[in-house]
């Protein structure tokens, strides 16, 4: 267990609560994987989710690391014999590696150079001299001369200065602090600057938006920072991080200086010049981009894998004949079709050519006659290269079908899918070990076929990295990608569950606690029995202990199996408690899945434990309810438009239907059918802001477009969600009725309305008329001659600070402290208060009271001064 400072950070960082940050790091460290722990284990840890509990794992593992490195720190120094109690304390106080390696950095072994020479000369102490900067006891130059040795090669006192400042700039560029400060301060204020190189002058690059750009390195994001080191690694782009070196120079110089314009002050300035240009400042510089292509790198990886789980999750066509197409290329005048049934198996495959010969079946009829054939009820159409002929050949084919069909059937719908994953699996090791005996283009079929009918068992059994929804995920670490991959893929699976007696290997491996060794002993043992019965069998199983299986068994699915639970998502160490809540009810197990209206009569709470509490009983409640329920959406097939087959069809202003293939930090990718994917740029997703796409939009979402502009020479198409909604109209500001005015300029009095008609606005509408609580509270008060006058004011009834006033009906309320307006200046404005101007005007009369304002300054200063 790490120590408590670290769950702490953890636990702050994540903006969780310790004790479950503690729960969740022990339940890791027993083995358990995050899926197991966010599924049957949520009561120990308050519902964390995958994602969470993958953070807490990788921050207790970059902790253990530290822990680890810090261990080998102190005992490299104290072989040293350097170790102090101050050294150590510093040390153990570390929460980061590079703040470690920061204090170990002086005591690495070091490479011969000027400053080690300047040692062996013996000018350290002349170094310590300067730098303490104690006036008065010695001068420097009194104190140089008795460096000088003929023998050392030390000839002159200026030899000796110059080797004690070449000390002194060693220990300026690997002093803890200074290197801190620095990289604090290039990450905060430092701005990343790129140009073009000699290799891309005159020369016209995709990099061209990059010559001579500049922005803040807090600021740059994840995909143009990827984009910018693409240049960097083809030589055509160099990068620098620009910084107010003189700032940041004299903020250092500072800190080493302790009198200004002493006579140390030169040497100090010259030997801390030497270490920042030649050491500190380019090795912070290489940190700060190393930092940056980390940040960059984790971004992109998590923006990867978030697309990556929205294609895995996608909706299932479900167990339907599907017919797959793929075209074989450009020059190519034929495509192969593959039908898969039900199940996934292979049925039937044929070429069929788009350019018959004369007097042979055209391309239509022939699709047409297998869709009629197999009873398709989904076409899956490849979107490579050449595919624009077979899209219109498909639509061609469910018109003729849709004329051979009866009106009670169901007509077959064609969707687009990206080959990409498919030629990945078709030239894979497993592909030809599935299907030795076909060619390429045909396992390509049958991979687009088998993908729309349940798009996670097909999708695994490709590398992750090629599934083609990413952003640079070539540029990105790819041993960290991988790692991510998988485990997005393993969430994925267990999310969703797998069928015990159907999922093939490459399906069962990620599996909760299941290696891929152990996933192919499964399926030789399922083989070997005819499928298996119960999820108990697992345990007679090479590879599948009581660990193993308490980890997998509740992601296994058997239906059909002996006992019934075993084709649910409840964990077998659950049985006992379900069959105690069927006794309670007094029915079997079997009649209680589904019968929502009997598991209503359950008291879940008092059968909760320990480890089922009612976090747990609320899924155990759920799945009797709706037993084996998949949790991914409907399928639902795009519409295609009559006539649109390749982008030389599209026309702006045209409303299309697609599929989003991928998102982006800049927007959304989607395909609309004709084997080029649109742009939806971040500014046309939506009519209010959206700083992230992935808040409003995913992979595998069926969006309408409006095609905004076509590019056919690039080729680019560029799309918009937000021109098919109309903008939210704002509410117009209600006008004021303008007063009408004499000609001698004083205000005309309204004309009177009856008592019962309701005020109206200039534009006819009815004005809303006040409570008459209200009229009475805001109607001035008339005098015996008819003018109106405000309401006086009375005295206050308390004097000091947070005054008291006494009102007419008896209470007492906080008296406002008068506030003069003020315009930008601070001058006293000339514009009244608007309270003010609500107010009638009125006429002096000498029988009303004196103003309310000088009355209340007086009663202060007759209560201040004792009256």
């Amino acid at each position: 267990m790490i120590e408590p400072k670290f769950v702490e950070r953890i636990s702050t960082e994540l903006g969780l609560e310790q004790n479950v940050v503690t729960a969740a790091i022990r339940l890791l460290e027993i083995g358990a994987t995050a899926s197991f722990i966010a599924r049957y284990r949520k009561d120990l840890t308050g519902g964390l989710d995958d994602a969470q509990i993958e953070a807490i794992a990788d921050a207790n593992n970059y902790f253990i690391g530290v822990t680890n490195r810090r261990h080998a720190v102190l005992e490299a120094i104290e072989k040293q014999g350097m170790l102090t109690d101050e050294l150590r304390q510093r040390i153990e106080q570390c929460a980061t590696k590079t703040e470690l390696e920061d204090i170990y950095l002086p005591f690495k072994p070091k490479r011969k150079n000027k400053a080690t020479q300047a040692e062996e000369q013996g000018l350290t102490p002349l170094a310590d001299f300067i730098m303490k900067q104690l006036p008065g006891i010695q001068s420097l130059e009194e104190h140089t001369d008795s460096f000088v040795k003929p023998e050392k090669g030390v000839l002159s006192p200026e030899m000796a200065i110059e080797g004690a400042r070449y000390i002194l700039a060693e220990r300026f560029a690997l002093d803890p602090h200074a290197r801190g400060t620095m990289r604090r301060k290039m990450l905060e204020e430092g701005t990343l600057t790129a140009r073009a190189t000699k290799n891309a002058e005159g020369a016209k690059t995709k990099y061209e938006s990059y010559y001579g750009f500049s922005e803040p390195v807090s600021k740059v994001p994840s995909h143009r920072m990827l984009a910018i080191l693409r240049g960097v690694k083809e030589g055509l782009l160099r990068i620098d991080v620009a910084l107010d070196d003189e700032a940041t120079f004299n903020g250092l110089l500072q800190q080493y200086v302790s009198t200004a314009g002493s006579i140390f002050e030169p040497h100090i300035r010259l030997a801390l010049h030497e270490a920042y240009t030649r050491h500190l400042r380019p090795s912070i510089e290489n940190d700060v981009l190393e930092a940056m292509r980390k940040r960059a790198d984790d971004d992109a990886i998590r923006v990867f894998r978030q697309n990556a789980q929205n294609l895995l999750l996608g909706p299932p066509a479900g167990p339907v004949t599907i017919l797959g197409i793929v075209a074989l290329g450009r020059g190519d005048s034929a495509c192969k079709a593959a039908v898969v049934d039900s199940t996934g198996a292979l049925v039937h495959h044929q070429s069929v050519s788009l350019k018959p010969e004369e007097g042979a079946e055209t391309p239509q009829q022939a699709m047409a006659g297998l869709i009629e054939q197999y009873r398709v009820g989904v076409v899956v159409i490849g979107n490579g290269a050449a595919g624009a002929e077979v899209v219109k050949t498909v639509k061609a084919a469910l018109g003729e079908a849709a004329k051979r069909a009866n009106e009670s059937e169901q007509r077959p719908v064609a969707v687009s899918v990206s080959t990409v994953p498919a030629a990945s699996y078709a030239s894979s090791k497993l592909g030809r070990e599935e299907f030795p005996d076909l060619e390429s283009p045909v396992r390509e079929a049958v991979s687009v076929a088998r993908r729309v009918q349940d798009p996670l068992a097909e999708l695994v059994k490709v590398e992750p990295r090629s599934v083609g929804v990413g952003q640079y995920q070539h540029d990105v670490n790819q041993k960290q990608l991988r790692e991510g991959l998988h485990h997005t893929v393993a969430v994925c699976v267990n999310r969703v569950g797998v069928d015990l007696n159907r999922a093939p290997a490459t399906l069962l491996r990620y599996v909760s606690g299941i290696q891929l060794g152990t996933a192919q002993n499964i399926v030789t043992a399922r083989n070997s029995a005819g499928g298996l019965k119960s999820r108990a069998q697992l345990l007679e199983i090479d590879g599948i202990g009581p660990r193993v299986f308490e980890q997998c068994a509740g992601f296994m699915r058997i239906p059909g199996g002996e006992n019934p639970l075993d084709a649910t998502s409840i964990h077998p160490e659950a049985y006992g408690v379900v069959e105690q809540m069927a006794g309670s009810v007094g029915v079997p197990v079997a009649e209680l899945l589904g019968n929502a209206g009997v598991v209503g009569k359950i008291d879940f709470a008092s059968f909760q434990t320990d480890v089922l509490g009612p976090l747990t009983m609320a899924d155990i409640r759920a799945e009797l309810i709706d037993p084996g329920r998949d949790t991914r959406s409907k399928f639902k097939a795009p519409k295609l438009v009559e006539g649109v087959a390749s982008i030389g069809d599209l026309q702006e202003g045209m409303s299309i239907e697609g599929v989003v293939t991928n998102v982006t930090d800049f927007g959304a990718f989607v395909d609309i059918g004709v084997q080029q994917d649109g742009l939806v740029h971040l500014s046309e997703l939506s009519n209010r802001f959206v700083k992230d796409p992935r808040d409003i939009i995913k992979v595998g979402d069926v969006v309408n477009v409006k095609v905004i502009k076509v590019d056919k020479d690039v080729p680019r198409i560029s799309l918009s969600i937000k021109a098919l909604h109309m903008p939210r109209p704002r509410r117009p500001a209600r006008p004021r009725p303008s007063p009408a005015a004499s000609p001698d300029g004083r205000q005309e009095p309204r004309p009177p309305q009856h008592a019962d008609a309701p005020a109206t606005t200039p534009d006819g509408h009815a004005e809303r008329r006040p409570r008459r609580d209200d009229q009475q509270r805001r109607r001035p008060q008339r005098a015996e001659d008819g003018q109106e006058t405000r309401r006086p004011r009375v005295a206050r009834a308390a004097t000091g600070d947070g005054e008291r006033r006494q009102r007419p009906d008896g209470r007492e309320g906080r008296e406002r402290e008068p506030r003069e307006r003020q315009d930008r200046d601070g001058r006293p404005s000339r514009r009244s208060d608007p309270r003010e101007r609500r107010q009638p005007i009125k006429q002096p009369d000498s029988g009303e009271r004196i103003n309310t304002l000088l009355a209340d300054q007086l009663a202060a200063l007759r209560d201040k001064f004792g009256g």
